[in-house]
């Protein structure tokens, strides 16, 4: 029971943590089509996934079972977005949007994934 606790603590924490990143974003930034907001959460955070599992497998940060669950699969989670993404991505392209649509999915994909491997290499050593 505490795991699945642990996890929605987790999961809250993030939701809360993406929510005020993308109004940040939007409401003080940009207020353009692309969803800039929801890139920066994903791309933010697969460099923290990336830097949390980097510093456990170079064995400097010691993380439980149930830490690991918080972080991972709650806060990081909750704070990605790939759901909306792929919601933005479908309201870009029905919007007329096509060319963003195709940014949007190369960009966060192609960022993520250059940023969760940096995050890893920045941190296990």
């Amino acid at each position: 029971m505490a795991t699945w606790f642990s996890v929605g603590a987790g999961g809250a924490l993030g939701a809360i943590a993406r929510h005020a990143l993308n109004h940040l974003i939007h409401q003080r930034l940009f207020t353009a089509t692309f969803p800039y907001g929801v890139f920066a959460a994903n791309v933010l955070g697969s460099v923290l996934i990336g830097m949390l599992t980097g510093l456990v497998a170079g064995g400097r940060v010691q993380v439980g079972p149930s830490a690991r669950l918080f972080l991972v699969v709650g806060l990081f989670g909750g704070f990605t977005t790939f759901s909306s993404f792929s919601l933005d991505t479908l309201a870009l392209v029905r919007d007329g949007h096509p060319a963003q649509a195709a940014l949007n999915v190369i960009g966060q994909v192609g960022l993520g994934l250059a940023g969760v491997f940096a995050g890893y290499r920045l941190a296990s050593g």
